[in-house]
């Protein structure tokens, strides 16, 4: 009998508990959830309709691009002049840059593309820039670029006594050797990509048609894309990133970034820019907006592409997607009033640079994804009484979904599993932006993506990827 009285006593305990908690629940929800709610729901609409305008605004310029055949490097005849360089012979001095760090997958693949590229052997240079801090790995290496010196190749292997500022300063100590000041351009491949040997010929006579030009960049060819349904996702944003933003900014001649791989530079546009930075973990990124704001002009080559390498592990892929919605983030607070107060730009280009290309698409995208379709949506069902117009909360959505994936016809039908994998990673981009805003602790992160190479064809397994908690400034590919 006492255990039961007790146990009718724990029983009305829980049905006062549960009272109380929904009579609780009664006295804020009118006064404080609903009109926090409420005003959540305004807040993200606002930034759904910013990226809706930027998608639509997009679709109509490579719609009108695409129909009127309007591509701007095909206004370019460069023919003429590839024929004049065969006839004169008076082909400018090329620098290939390859930089790595512990690629043992890869080393083999980049360094033979980049050496099998087709230019006048005595007027190119590859350049070998190795931060392998595996001794046995940077034999290899060297051996490998020996290979090929045998060959007649004009190979430099070069390596550092440290790694201050990664990929950035492995880079800028490149430029600063003695055999570099002949050089007029400057191409970077990282130790996935691979270009095909045509590729000077179809990027540099750009930059010698136009001196007004500071950099040509090729689009990216993903060699794994099939390699599971993860890469068929990835396939599919980057897709969008380069048939339509890449394409838009070069054919509207506003701005867009330099992907860090695949380009050639003009080394005094990049001297002029003030060479290379490792203040953030995007110093591509930070190198091409500096160069636009003193004046120069980039080219998006669409049908030239350069086959490389995405992650097929998440967490690769979830380190690699810190960086990339990091960095920016983190650069758009560093140089917002470097932006604002520039002289030599246009309005509409600063506009563009500061509203579009870092506000709505790096930061607006990744806040309003994760914070609208996966907190305050779920909440108001929660809470009845909220007011979410079916247009933003289904039409408008629906609408970017489509126009993003439409750029990989091949995989549409996926475009499910597309939503739920974007959804899910847009909480590790938001955490990754607000961290780069705020300059936070995890802002110069650096993990270096895995690369597999032909590993997968032959049942071998990756190393893991290695992590640097400190400062560190390299963003791969």
């Amino acid at each position: 009998m006492r255990d039961l009285a007790l146990g009718d006593q724990v029983e009305i305990a829980r049905g006062r508990a549960r009272d109380n908690i929904i009579q609780a629940w009664h006295q804020i929800r009118s006064p404080i959830v609903l009109p926090f709610l409420q005003g959540a729901v305004y807040l993200c609409a606002i930034m759904s309709i910013m990226l809706f305008v930027e998608r639509v605004y997009m679709a109509i310029v490579i719609l009108f691009v695409k129909i009127l055949g309007k591509k701007q490097y095909r206004k370019y005849r460069l023919q003429g002049l590839r024929d004049d360089l065969d006839v004169s012979n008076n082909h400018p001095i090329i620098l290939v840059q390859i930089p790595m760090y512990n690629e043992k997958e890869v080393y083999r693949l980049s360094i033979g593309a980049a050496c099998g590229l087709s230019w006048p052997p005595h007027k190119i240079i590859i350049q070998v820039l190795d931060d392998s801090t595996d001794p046995v790995l940077r034999e290899l290496v060297e051996m490998e670029c020996q290979k090929w010196i045998c060959k007649g190749v004009n190979v430099r292997y070069e390596t550092r006594s440290n790694r201050n500022g990664y990929k950035a300063g492995a880079l800028r100590e490149g430029l600063k050797k003695h055999y570099v000041k002949d050089c007029d351009f400057v191409a970077i491949f990282d130790a996935d990509f691979q270009p095909e040997a045509d590729f000077l010929w179809r990027t540099i006579p750009f930059l010698l048609s136009n001196r007004e030009l500071a950099l040509v960049q090729a689009r990216w060819r993903f060699v794994n894309a099939d390699e599971c349904l993860m890469t068929r996702l990835q396939e599919m944003s980057l897709d969008y990133h380069f048939s339509v933003e890449q394409e838009v900014g070069s054919s509207s001649y506003s701005f867009f970034g330099f992907n860090g791989t695949a380009g050639v530079w003009r080394i005094q546009a990049l001297n002029d820019a003030g060479g290379w930075k490792d203040r953030t973990t995007v110093e591509d990124m930070d190198l091409a907006v500096r160069a636009s704001l003193k004046g120069w002009k980039f080219i998006f080559v669409g049908d030239l592409s350069v086959k490389n390498e995405l992650p097929s592990t998440y967490k690769a892929y979830r380190y690699q997607q810190h960086r990339w919605s990091c960095g920016p983030a983190n650069l758009f607070r560093k140089m917002l009033r470097e932006i604002i107060s520039c002289e030599r730009v246009s309005a509409w280009k600063k506009f563009h640079v500061i509203y579009a290309f870092f506000f709505v698409r790096k930061i607006v995208a990744h806040l309003v994804t994760f914070f609208f379709y996966c907190v305050v949506i779920p909440m108001c069902v929660l809470a009845p009484g909220v007011r979410l117009p079916k247009l933003v909360a289904v039409y408008i959505p629906a609408t970017i979904t489509i126009l993003n994936a439409i750029c990989t016809p091949r995989s549409f039908h996926l475009i499910i599993f597309w939503i739920l994998f974007e959804n899910v990673m847009s909480l590790h981009r938001s955490k990754a932006a607000i961290i780069g805003l705020l300059e936070a602790e995890r802002a110069n992160e650096w993990v270096v993506t895995e690369k597999l190479g032909n590993a997968l064809k032959h049942g071998k397994i990756a190393s893991k990827p290695t992590k640097n908690k400190n400062k560190s400034k390299l963003r791969d590919k």
